[in-house]
């Protein structure tokens, strides 16, 4: 699926927007019975949350998986990693855009920053994250590039590492940039309602 289709696909997905608490909720129903949930700071037009959910073999809706925003409590079970010291917790690895990246956050790495290495594999599609002491090891993949077919590029990826935190960050291609731009204008004109309860409008 090529970046213009893609969003092609967003257009015409069915929409409802909410406006609760600081925050646009916006809903996609797709014609693949997918559904997508976002959430943008008002103020800033900010990506908070993104997040996915299918229906299951009978039909059932399945359970919300999230692909941007911070998970509820502390997801160990999902986390690929031992402990790492005794008075250390388990990693917790989290994705938070920013306007201009894709940026993900990697809690509770009690490393200095020289022992991490963060590359690009193209032919797996994802970014693998390794320490040199062998204590942490992590590969993902960048679902919006995936989406919009798009190349991953070594030279759009960086990192930083402090207060025990790595933040890994690559750079958006313009073409997603433009993508996101005409989302956000297709997304501020759904009339949505106001409030916690009630229907959303549609599209």
């Amino acid at each position: 699926m090529a970046v213009q289709s893609w969003f092609d696909v967003l257009k015409s997905s069915k929409k409802t927007a909410l406006i609760h608490d600081g925050k646009r909720k916006i809903h996609y129903l797709f014609t693949d019975g997918k559904e997508m949930s976002e959430e943008y700071d008002l103020k800033t037009d900010e990506l908070l949350v993104r997040k996915w959910r299918q229906k299951g073999t009978f039909g059932v809706a399945g359970q919300w998986e999230l692909e941007v925003g911070e998970p509820l409590g502390n997801p160990v079970a999902s986390l690929d990693s031992d402990v790492i010291k005794e008075n250390c917790s388990n990693p917790v690895f989290m994705r938070k855009d920013t306007k201009t990246s894709f940026q993900w956050r990697i809690r509770n790495l009690c490393f200095p920053k020289d022992v991490f290495s963060v590359s690009v594999e193209p032919s797996e599609r994802c970014v693998v994250i390794k320490t040199s002491n062998k204590k942490y090891y992590k590969k993902f993949s960048i679902p919006d590039l995936d989406r919009s077919q798009l190349p991953l590029d070594g030279a759009a990826l960086s990192f930083t590492h402090a207060n025990n935190t790595l933040i890994v960050s690559y750079k958006k291609p313009s073409e997603v940039l433009a993508v996101e731009e005409e989302l956000l204008g297709e997304v501020k004109k759904l009339k949505g309602t106001t409030g916690g309860d009630g229907d959303c409008k549609t599209q």
